[in-house]
């Protein structure tokens, strides 16, 4: 992942501070567990099978990150910024889109 493309995904994942008292280990950064997440979702390994030679962290650290920005509600955030960016480039071509009403509200 390029820097330009971190640079937008960054200030949308959630801060988390490391406690003072048992901090515990240091969380993996942020940017090799997106890689991380995004490698499974592309290749289709299970989490477990995720290479640790990769340096993403480890599947299960890597599918904990998800789940908590899943609930943070990084993805609909991060769509967004991204749609947004692509028409600011005027690079999307709704020539042939397609809307279906059960997904989207009508």
């Amino acid at each position: 992942m390029d820097d330009e493309l971190w640079a937008v995904i960054e200030p949308l994942l959630p801060k988390v501070e490391r406690r003072t008292r048992c901090p515990g280990h240091k969380r993996h950064p942020g940017r090799l567990v997106f890689q991380g997440i995004l490698f499974v979702l592309h290749t289709g390994i299970a989490w477990e099978h995720l290479p640790q030679e990769l340096g993403f962290g480890s599947g299960m650290t890597c599918w904990r990150r998800l789940a908590e920005w899943t609930e943070a509600g990084v993805w609909p955030r991060l769509h967004e910024v991204l749609l947004a960016e692509l028409r600011r480039a005027n690079v999307l071509d709704f020539s042939r889109a397609a809307v279906d009403g059960s997904h989207v509200r009508a």
